[in-house]
């Protein structure tokens, strides 16, 4: 396996590829969805949303002592559970670290088997969000300029 440069998305991937059994990779998806803490309405915006997916998906960037922290949520368990798995495996990161990350963990999981094409491609969009959010970060860091929040991004 790959390292994606996060040791809690290793973790999390390792996990997720030494079961065999779909129902078992949903039950913990599942799981990680249940997890994710209720979103502030704020969240609920255009700037925030995934684009590309079926399902309705929010997710916004914030850097805590330089390190990334998210917000997220969607309207859909599954959808929720891969959002969850995401936010939860590039936590603490530099934003960086997210930018030069590779999806090809995405393959590792070996949800893309039982996931529906759509479901499988809103994945990879969501994480493609998560690092161009991650990039807006990373650039303000490397420019140390303010951030402008009309994005949905936030520096707190």
């Amino acid at each position: 396996m790959a390292a994606t440069g996060s040791s809690k998305l290793d973790q999390m991937v390792e996990r997720l590829a030494a079961t065999s059994d779909p129902k078992r990779r949903y039950a913990y998806v599942l799981w990680l969805a249940r997890k994710l803490p209720k979103p502030d309405p704020a969240l609920l915006c255009d700037a925030n949303k995934v684009k590309g997916c079926i399902s309705q998906v929010y997710v916004r960037a914030a850097l805590q002592d330089g390190k990334l922290q998210w917000q997220g949520d969607s309207d859909a368990q599954i959808t929720k559970g891969l959002l969850a798995l995401l936010m939860e495996g590039t936590a603490g990161l530099a934003p960086a670290v997210l930018v030069g990350m590779s999806p090809a963990f995405i393959q590792e999981t070996g949800l893309q088997a039982s996931l529906t094409p759509s479901r499988a491609n809103g994945f990879l969009n969501i994480f493609k969000t998560m690092q161009l959010q991650a990039k807006v970060l990373a650039d303000a860091l490397l420019h140390a300029q303010p951030l402008d929040n009309s994005h949905g991004l936030s520096n707190g």
